[in-house]
């Protein structure tokens, strides 16, 4: 029994505004109904996908999985138990904020609250209509997008991501940041998507590095690079094609300091034939990072 996706994830930065204003006008989400002290924001016909919360951490707060009903959420409740994790029952007044059937929370090994949900609100009857034009998002089963966190605790963070949660090493990409350092990223699936998880074996002030989401054409990224230029975001990865998953994208720091990759055309896994292989380069082409 495993995660089946990305379901939402939950971000705590220091200018909600100007980051609500990023959200929508350079990465064309919708705006969904407000929370308690959050916006949040669509990529689909999903209630909400993103929502964003005043804090000082600019970072990541909490992340949800979905999985496929009550019988598998409770399966992974036994598994994470059996584990010797705290296990929080969700009160009923944070299922309804999420707008879910029900969930479960706990901690993974660097502290992050992770939230395994089933049951997520869909407004079909408000159909999904970005303020900047993007048509669509590539989500349904592959989820929101990816993720890519940092921690302190690679061995227990691939346990708990990994062993318990279910997620499958897709592939390895050797990092070499200079001649002295380099490390080894590693990247998880959970369904077709190639990655939804990254992490990081490297101590970081912040533990996400960056969010991914993925368009259904190449023109929608350069309509998006051409957005996030005259919006005055900061590009710190130009356009390029990754060498693992293939994606064509741009990065984009957004006003939190994280950055969003804003992506078309990766691969999709099928399990049945797939092999881990490993990587020198993080891109084939392009992805130039500012001098400084």
């Amino acid at each position: 029994m495993t995660i089946g996706s990305l379901g939402y994830l939950g971000l705590k930065v220091k200018d909600p505004a100007a980051w609500s204003t990023f959200a929508t006008g350079v990465l064309g989400l919708m705006p969904a109904e407000s929370a308690p002290d959050a916006h949040r924001f669509r990529l689909d016909d999903q209630a909400w996908r993103i929502a964003v919360e005043p804090g000082e951490a600019d970072d990541l707060a909490y992340v949800g999985f979905e999985v496929a009903g009550p019988a598998e959420l409770e399966i992974l409740r036994r598994r994470l138990v059996e584990a010797g994790l705290a296990v929080g029952n969700a009160d009923p007044g944070l299922v309804a904020e999420r707008q879910v059937l029900g969930m479960l929370t706990c901690r993974d090994p660097d502290g992050l609250e992770v939230e395994i949900f089933y049951g997520p609100t869909l407004r079909t009857e408000t159909p999904f209509a970005s303020p900047a034009g993007v048509t669509a998002f590539v989500t349904g089963d592959q989820g929101l997008g990816h993720v890519v966190l940092s921690t302190r605790e690679m061995d227990a963070s691939r346990r708990f991501y990994q062993d318990l949660l279910g997620f499958r090493l897709s592939d390895v990409i050797r990092m070499q940041v200079n001649p002295q350092f380099s490390f080894d990223l590693e990247f998880f699936h959970c369904n077709t998507r190639h990655h939804t998880l990254a992490l990081m074996p490297v101590p970081t002030p912040r533990r996400l590095h960056h969010i991914m989401v993925q368009v259904p054409t190449l023109d929608a990224v350069g309509f998006a690079l051409e957005r996030a230029e005259a919006a005055g975001a900061p590009i710190t990865a130009t356009l390029g094609r990754h060498t693992n998953d293939h994606m064509v994208s741009f990065y984009a720091r957004t006003p939190a300091g994280f950055e969003v990759e804003f992506g078309y055309g990766a691969l999709e896994v099928d399990d049945a034939v797939w092999r881990v292989t490993r990587h020198d380069k993080p891109s084939s082409w392009g992805h130039k990072r500012p001098a400084h």
